[in-house]
């Protein structure tokens, strides 16, 4: 007896026996959601009948595709290594990746001066680039944005009607922090931002200035502490010289609001007896210090995997909306 040899199963025949298109199958292949629950369904249970295997090289050669998406992060390796909120929006991502066809690349680069990572990207080495935490400096991102889809995490600088992006209502959390804050009774608000060269950074601290205007109050103190612990126990340390009086902080991220805590400590000066102080993110900085922080609530995990779910339908010729924002919550805990 001869063995038989069993010819691969085409996707034209996966469509067949789901009833439906060629297309609708490659974008339930490719991960994308641009399919109706009945369709996705169908196409299941076809490539399971037929015991269908995507031909990954195949599609790749025939569609000049390379099944691989860049995620682009335009800060050093320390900032990106050392902050929480980088961990939580790359594990969404890779969350809703893993159920894709596509690998992801990590591309981390404060800035382009060799126009190396920029080259790279334009090459066609990937299909397509997510990219988060940029700043008004960071001019290369345009140069990438014009040579693939590209899905922006939070608000791009430089706005523009074609660009996508997923955000979190950063305005609206500042002022939730803020207002939670004058509800308390504070009425000496300083508050620690992130640059002012970020999006985010700005919108919290618009947030902020928003609810101290309708409260007829003036801010006590406005100082950058880089979204870093380090930056932000030096912004308090100014702070503290200034010899300003201050009765509550409102201090833009976790991360920055460990090294506040600190330099307030250093001092003897007690959160939240002395000083209310609240955060920003609800990451795992906000239950691991003393006291647990009094935060607002931002979703990164999520939007993470939304980030990736815009781009993948991007690639499969769904149409996402441009602009994805999703809302903060106060999270009440000690210090504030």
């Amino acid at each position: 007896m001869t063995d038989t040899i069993r010819t691969p199963v085409t996707i034209e025949e996966v469509a067949a026996v789901a009833g439906v298109s060629r297309s609708t199958v490659s974008r339930v292949v490719n991960g994308s959601t641009a399919v109706s629950p009945a369709a996705l369904e169908s196409v299941r249970r076809a490539i399971d009948e037929l015991n269908y295997v995507p031909n990954r090289a195949a599609r790749s050669l025939a569609s000049r595709a390379t099944m691989a998406i860049a995620l682009v992060v335009p800060e050093d390796t320390t900032r990106f290594f050392g902050d929480p909120f980088f961990a939580a929006i790359v594990n969404g991502i890779n969350g809703r990746m893993s159920r894709s066809d596509y690998v992801l690349n990590l591309i981390i680069a404060s800035d382009d001066p060799q126009d190396k990572a920029t080259a790279y990207l334009r090459s066609g080495a990937v299909d397509g680039a997510i990219i988060v935490s940029h700043h008004t400096s960071d001019s290369f991102i345009d140069r990438i944005a014009t040579a693939m889809p590209v899905v922006y995490g939070g608000r791009p600088v430089r706005q523009r009607e074609r660009d996508y992006y997923v955000d979190v209502d950063n305005k609206a959390g500042g002022r939730l922090a803020t207002e939670y804050l004058i509800g308390k009774g504070h009425r000496r608000i300083a508050t620690i931002t992130g640059p002012l060269t970020m999006p985010g950074g700005i919108d919290r601290l618009d947030g902020f200035r928003e609810a101290m205007d309708a409260a007829g109050l003036t801010p006590a103190a406005i100082e950058d502490g880089d979204f870093t612990a380090d930056g932000a126990a030096a912004a308090m340390t100014r702070i503290l010289e200034s010899k300003t009086e201050v009765d509550a902080i409102f201090v833009a991220s976790d991360l920055m609001a460990r090294g506040a805590l600190a330099a307030l400590a250093r001092v003897g000066i007690r959160v939240p007896d002395d000083v209310a102080l609240i955060g920003y993110d609800d990451s795992p900085v906000a239950t691991s210090v003393v006291p647990a922080l009094t935060t607002v609530r931002q979703p990164s995990f999520h939007q993470g995997e939304l980030m990736a779910d815009t781009l993948l339908s991007l690639l499969a010729g769904g149409t996402p909306p441009h602009v994805t924002l999703l809302e903060t919550a106060l999270i009440e805990r000690e210090s504030a």
